[in-house]
């Protein structure tokens, strides 16, 4: 696949397999093509977004920048919600904006960075829903406002019906299985959800975030030691997205590892006010309990 204005290769594969499996390969191929292909795509338009002058942005260019500012630096996710607020003033119905800003409202709360939790909550909701009414046939519209939705406490059931919409509005949907993964680890389900984020590293490889979605799994399984490779694998793809550094505190605290665990605290707190969140989205409370636990103990403070 070669973008057409500039000639940059954007991605190509090749699929081996005998005659007598013809269909199994027609589908191999179909969903490969279909889930590498999704952020191929948004990556290139992004690259284009940001070459555009400020002042000459509208709404898409707009939500392609934010989206890209949020996944840069979460210092950045602040004026990824100011751009996406203009693109929703210039057009209030543009879904994937209202979805976007409503999980900017996650990452502003659950990060430590909003001076106004309750404001941010309130917001994120009704940007979530107003997304919904709006563009509920948008697969990625319906996965970003199940984050906001879940983390602010709304229906689980509800909100992993949605999720399931996503994925049947579109099965190779890579963000969508991360996003399905996460949700099902919130709702207390580690088997579905690293299930479900193994599906999203196999259609893009280079999501790696649905790592934190298996470490995560295997800690709340306290099968610590094996979920410290997904959660370093996490840190590393995502170095200023603090939720797999707190699951990767917990998770050393937690193996006996106390100085790998204060060494993680440090960079939660360079990138981050809190340290502990100031909300949890886990549902089951014995995994709350082991997850805060953990963290509290790699602070330093008693179990």
């Amino acid at each position: 696949m070669i973008e057409a204005e500039t000639g940059v290769h954007l991605w190509a594969d090749r699929f081996d397999g005998s005659l007598e499996n013809v269909f199994d390969i027609q589908d191999k191929v179909a969903s490969s093509v279909a889930g590498v292909i999704e952020p191929a795509l948004q990556a290139a338009e992004t690259a284009r977004s940001v070459r555009h002058p400020t002042r000459d942005l509208n709404a898409y260019d707009a939500y392609l920048r934010a989206y890209e500012m949020h996944m840069q630096s979460a210092k950045r996710i602040p004026e990824a919600l100011d751009l996406l607020q203009q693109a929703i003033h210039d057009d209030p119905e543009y879904g994937p904006a209202l979805a976007w800003a409503s999980v900017c409202c996650v990452r502003l709360v659950s990060d430590g960075l909003s001076k106004d939790p309750a404001m941010h909550r309130s917001q994120g909701l009704e940007f979530a829903r107003r997304a919904l009414q709006v563009a509920r046939d948008d697969p990625s519209v319906c996965a970003h406002a199940a984050i906001a939705l879940s983390f602010f406490g709304d229906d689980t059931s509800a909100v992993l019906a949605l999720v399931d919409r996503a994925l049947s509005l579109n099965p190779s949907y890579a963000r969508g299985w991360y996003v399905s993964g996460m949700m099902r680890l919130w709702a207390g389900d580690p088997d579905t959800a690293a299930a479900h984020a193994e599906i999203s590293l196999r259609l893009d490889p280079r999501g790696g975030v649905a790592s934190m979605v298996i470490g995560g799994a295997l800690f709340i399984r306290e099968r610590y030691d094996e979920a410290l490779p997904y959660l370093l694998s996490a840190v590393q793809d995502h170095p200023d997205f603090p939720l797999p550094y707190r699951i990767l505190a917990a998770c050393y605290a937690r193996s006996g590892q106390l100085q790998k665990a204060r060494e993680v605290i440090e960079r939660i707190r360079a990138i981050s006010t809190a340290v502990l969140p100031p909300m949890g989205p886990w549902r089951d409370a014995k995994h709350q309990e082991l997850f805060l636990s953990g963290l509290r103990l790699a602070m330093g403070e008693v179990a």
